[in-house]
């Protein structure tokens, strides 16, 4: 398929008859295709898919009801097509005992997100390995299933009981840790399963701060939803701030101005510099190396100061919008922008080139927390965390929106797939967002910085589209209701994509490497757990 012209919707419809002996109800663009099918020929649409390189981006579950009085549930299976489309594989259920044949078996990466649609929606993946609740604790009784738009009738059933998974034998014991953390940190539970200081096993539990974002933000405007939305972490707003963007434009057929394309790019990049700064010092920081956590969390405090200067907050919050910007980049601080960033760039590369020169502390980086490139793959992780592991996937080459489409933006990656292998993707992408901020900022296109929309979206349409942050690609399912409003959002984060890659990592290393693991992905809980 793709060796005579572009992938198609067509061309896809084709490809799946071919293989499943019947039409399938195709339709969409050369970008994204909605393909409709009965809940049987789910598992084998998604083998044929991913045969062609498929690749999962999420899996989402949606109540319809409040769109037509007919309508039931559903479920979507998303999958990238390498130099191909998006392509949205959509199951309609029944509202009384919606389940479908699990696909975690089929795609790992899939894990969690079939969880979490059974917890929020009601919505069963039949032979599911890891039936438990994900984001619903036992803490909160009668909370079943609340992105349902019509709760069943009758009490709501109690409450289920959580059960780790440990390992058991002799010399096993169980090391309990968190949700509550020593450090300014957010909550999480990890359960290690040791023998002496080895790991055997860790279970991890998230979603302690579950605020239940994507019900808020059904019925509002798309500016009020994007006040929610970029808020659902603080330090990737505009990763997911541009991501909502782009999935409203789309809707309403929005062109962009030309400043604002390359602003959001310059404001990315920006983001992802101080990210990158941020997490290798606390590399430093999960070995006691305390001159690099110094020397780099001062670096990071002066890229969030150029951050406030330019746009008046240091986490770049307010700034991206649909249409465009918000706001105008303060024009002393664009003016100085390139120097500052040049002049900060040269000092990370010396604290980077004093630290890898330290044997002691890349001694403790080497080997730890390796995740091999199929475990990369098979898993779903995104950013740093794949691009460590010898993948190639990077949204900002691969789906090249905004400004990145006039961009040449290269692609860094390692193969040893340790702590050591993404503390060197992030020295070195951070040297690669400094010269891409620095060049923009000598050139950002005149003109105005916002569009108004295009047209109100249709009722019912909808898109996924996603952007590269800091720890990897985050993508947002947005759905129209009336009155152009968000009738359905889902925002899967980066950081969600990687905590299964987490927990795969540590198994194999001692207990007291596991901060230094943990803090080499150094992944969100908020936006996690939403």
């Amino acid at each position: 398929m793709g060796d005579d012209g572009p992938v198609t919707a067509r061309s896809i419809g084709e490809a799946l008859a071919l293989r499943l002996g019947r039409s399938l109800a195709v339709s969409g663009t050369a970008d994204e295709v909605l393909v409709s099918v009965e809940r049987t020929e789910m598992r084998p649409v998604v083998d044929i898919l991913q045969g062609l390189g498929g690749r999962h981006v999420m899996l989402v579950g949606l109540d319809l009801r409040g769109l037509e009085p007919t309508a039931g549930l559903a479920v979507e299976e998303i999958l990238a097509i390498p130099d191909g489309p998006i392509v949205r594989i959509r199951v309609e259920l029944p509202v009384e005992g919606p389940s479908y044949p699990s696909l975690t078996s089929l795609t790992p990466a899939a894990q969690w997100d079939e969880r979490e649609v059974r917890d929020l929606l009601g919505i069963t993946p039949a032979g599911h390995p890891d039936p438990r609740p994900l984001v619903l604790h036992e803490t909160v009784p009668g909370l079943a299933h609340p992105l349902l738009k019509v709760r069943p009738a009758g009490p709501p059933p109690p409450a289920e009981a959580y059960h780790p998974l440990v390992a058991h034998g002799d010399g096993v014991y169980e090391l309990p840790v968190g949700p509550i953390h020593a450090g300014v940190i957010e909550p999480g539970h990890f359960r290690f399963s040791a023998v002496g200081e080895s790991v055997l096993h860790l279970d991890a539990r998230l979603f302690y701060a579950h605020r239940g974002l994507e019900r808020l933000v059904e019925g509002r405007t798309f500016d009020g939803a994007l006040l929610i939305v970029e808020r659902a972490c603080g330090v990737c707003t505009v990763t997911h701030a541009t991501a909502f963007s782009r999935a409203v434009e789309r809707l309403t057929d929005t062109i962009v101005p030309a400043r604002a394309r390359m602003g959001r790019v310059m404001l990315a990049e920006l983001e992802r510099m101080y990210n990158h700064v941020g997490d290798m010092g606390n590399i430093c920081a999960g070995v006691g190396f305390h001159f690099g956590t110094s020397q780099l969390g001062w670096l990071k405090e002066r890229l969030l100061r150029l951050n406030e200067g330019l746009t008046g907050h240091r986490f770049l919050t307010g700034v991206a919008a649909p249409g465009g910007l918000r706001l105008e980049f303060d024009p002393t601080a664009l003016a100085g922008l390139s120097r500052a960033v040049q002049a900060i760039d040269l000092d990370i590369r010396r604290v980077v080139r004093l630290l890898v020169r330290s044997e002691s502390f890349m001694a403790r980086l080497h080997g730890a927390g390796v995740v091999s490139g199929e475990s990369a793959r098979q898993l779903g992780a995104v950013g740093v965390a794949a691009r460590a592991s010898g993948l190639s996937a990077d949204l900002r080459r691969d789906r090249p929106a905004d400004g990145y489409a006039e961009l040449d933006v290269p692609l860094v990656t390692a193969a040893a797939g340790d702590v050591a292998a993404r503390f060197h993707v992030r020295a070195q992408e951070a040297a690669v967002s400094a010269a891409l901020v620095r060049d923009l900022a000598d050139r950002l296109p005149e003109g105005p910085i916002r569009a108004p929309l295009g047209h109100p979206p249709e009722i019912g349409a909808s898109t996924v589209v996603g952007a590269e942050g800091p720890r990897g690609a985050s993508w947002i399912w947005l759905m129209a209701g009336r009155d152009a409003r968000v009738e359905r959002l889902h925002l899967r984060s980066a950081s969600f994509a990687n905590w299964p890659v987490v927990v795969a990592a540590v198994p194999g290393n001692l207990v007291p490497d596991f901060p230094l693991i943990n803090k080499s992905f150094e992944l969100c809980y908020a936006c996690t757990d939403r």
